[in-house]
């Protein structure tokens, strides 16, 4: 006898090191499969395995139509289950559900609380029933049931078993019902920013024909009018080129997105690419008195970097800063080198920006003001295409403002040639 009882407890031992180990193995397989499908099986497929039974289900709570709903089932069709909605009330998994309790059923059929039409529903005979809920932190998301044990009844060490899958199976399905929320939100962005991309595209190209016409109507009218009428074609010829400069911010947000803006890199200096910009706006600077101050060494720093888009992002710079500056100021315009990199700076003594919003000022149309009070102009995409061309070419930019009222300075590190 001695020697058989030491037989049975070894064989015990080695049951119970068994189940540990599968158990371990399904944690990891849960914690690495994020298809919410896929998961389902997995977990039916080891309840019925390690319980050494018929079938296992799953059923999910609805939080927007309070209901259980079978959501998997060892060899059922996972739609034809869907069709079954599970009243919380007058039914086995719902009570576990609002119990927060397991439940070990050995002739269900003669329990009030079966609910008959499932098993109508899958032509399946329900012997013996053992039902544990799901649990995530405070909370209860479905149950896991074990249907006919094949040797007798379902025990407490079955209940125990159920159990710990359950706890891990309602970890795994969480994670993946999270991860599907988070695609279907990306793919939601993704799709309305490719209708603001669409239509930026479309409306800059629409508009540049009727543009084109009111430009060459306006240079007309400019060489043959005289006084007043000359002084009205002129403003008509400013309000185009502000409008033509909007369209070709828009073309290169555009560009930018759909990642077709071509970088033609070549060495230059940056005091070429700084004194581009500047003649590009002084005349805008002019108009509100503004002083443009250089501070740089006059030994080149040379770069490497598209001339042609380099100068566009710095004359957005400038716009931002000659748009923000208040009349009679001055805005500083650098370069400096700094180990393997040049750094060049636009400072300005305007409106400045709040601490919390400096990396807010280069999203796609961010306006520190509110859109129905503004004394600004601008789309405010400005510092969004610079910030893109810099960093298509390897380059960082980034703002600095001691707060509101205080000015600012944005800076860009580029790398040298």
């Amino acid at each position: 006898m001695p020697a058989l009882s030491k037989t049975g407890q070894l064989k015990d031992l080695e049951g119970r090191h068994s189940l540990l180990l599968r158990l371990v193995e399904l944690s990891v397989t849960l914690n690495s499969t994020l298809d919410l499908d896929a998961l389902l099986q997995i977990i039916t497929a080891t309840a019925t395995e390690l319980l050494d039974c018929e079938a296992a289900s799953i059923l999910l709570y609805d939080n927007k139509n309070p209901r259980l709903y079978f959501a998997a089932a060892t060899g059922s069709d996972p739609e034809k289950l869907a069709e079954i909605p599970v009243p919380m009330d007058n039914s086995l998994a719902g009570t576990i559900f609002r119990t927060n309790q397991p439940l070990i059923l050995n002739n269900p059929e003669s329990d009030p609380r079966h609910y008959s039409l499932v098993s109508d529903h899958i032509k399946f005979k329900i012997n013996t029933l053992l039902g544990v809920p799901m649990p995530i932190k405070e909370q209860t998301v479905g149950v896991l049931e074990a249907v006919n044990k094949k040797d007798g009844g379902f025990t407490d060490s079955d209940v125990a078993t159920l159990s710990v899958i359950a706890s891990h199976a309602a970890i795994a399905i969480n994670n993946a019902r999270l991860l599907k929320t988070t695609r279907q939100a990306l793919d939601k962005v993704k799709e309305t920013n490719q209708i603001k991309s669409n239509f930026l595209a479309l409306a800059s190209h629409e508009l540049r024909t009727p543009l084109g016409i009111i430009i060459g109507y306006a240079t007309f009218l400019q060489e043959k009018a005289r006084g007043e009428s000359s002084d009205h074609a002129n403003q008509v010829l400013g309000a185009a080129a502000q409008m033509r400069s909007l369209l070709d911010q828009m073309n290169n947000l555009t560009l930018l997105q759909t990642d077709e803006m071509e970088m033609r890199s070549m060495k230059i200096s940056i005091q070429d690419i700084l004194n581009f910009a500047v003649d590009e706006i002084k005349y805008f600077a002019a108009r509100r008195d503004l002083k443009l101050v250089f501070a740089m060494q006059d030994d080149p720093i040379f770069i490497n970097a598209d001339p042609e888009k380099t100068t566009l992002a710095f004359v957005n710079l400038l716009n931002n800063a000659i748009r923000f500056s208040p009349e009679g100021s001055e805005i500083v315009i650098g370069a400096v080198e700094q180990d393997k990199q040049v750094m060049a700076w636009v400072q300005d003594r305007g409106i400045g920006i709040p601490v919390d919003k400096l990396h807010k000022v280069f999203e796609e149309f961010y306006q520190i003001e509110p859109p129905n009070t503004r004394h600004y102009g601008g789309l405010g995409i400005g510092l969004t295409i610079a910030k893109g061309l810099f960093e298509a070419q390897g380059g960082k930019i980034w703002a600095e403002s001691d707060g509101e009222g205080r000015g600012s300075t944005f800076k860009v590190a580029l790398l040298k040639a």
